[in-house]
């Protein structure tokens, strides 16, 4: 499964796209196109909640499974959307889900969790060269101890520099 955190960015006058809005080429517009190809979905509540619950469909229909702390049964999910509060069902179900696609997964606590659970193969960075000063790390100490990363690719796109690694060792569940 690949991490990947997508943030809209938005203007002053508050447009996030302009009249000629269209996919990006270049290496954002790969990276973009590589995560819209995904079978399925995992994200995390909060990212699910702020992202509007994506209506029930994140891209062309693809399951989406939200990992959470915990499930309330009285929430009604939309669409093809399931909640889970154990990673390693979600990544399974996930997997069963996407077939011989990938799986996105958005939210830095998504990623944190299946990474401790050993269920996270790659990892995707996107460094975008600004320093926020605050707010919500995406590597907060895991009680992991040591984690090794090979990285697979690097991408220089115009706005960030897009990084994939594989997590080659971890000293939590598995390597």
């Amino acid at each position: 499964m690949t991490a990947a955190d997508f943030a809209e960015k938005g203007s002053v006058d508050g447009y996030i796209a302009g009249p000629d809005d269209r996919m990006s080429e270049g290496p954002n517009g790969q990276v973009c196109a590589e995560a819209l190809a995904t079978g399925a979905v995992i994200s995390g509540r909060r990212t699910y909640e702020l992202a509007g619950r994506w209506q029930g469909d994140h891209h062309d229909g693809v399951p989406i499974h939200v990992l959470t702390h915990h499930v309330d049964p009285a929430d009604e999910p939309p669409g093809s959307v399931k909640y889970y509060a154990d990673a390693d069902v979600c990544a399974a179900e996930a997997r069963e889900a996407a077939g011989d696609r990938a799986v996105l997964v958005h939210d830095a606590g998504a990623a944190q969790a299946l990474l401790a659970a050993g269920q996270l193969d790659e990892l995707e960075l996107h460094l975008v060269p600004v320093l926020l000063g605050a707010g919500r790390r995406l590597f907060e100490p895991t009680g992991l101890g040591h984690v090794e990363w090979e990285l697979l690719r690097r991408l220089d796109g115009r706005d960030a520099t897009h990084l994939r690694y594989r997590i080659l060792h971890s000293e939590g569940k598995r390597p």
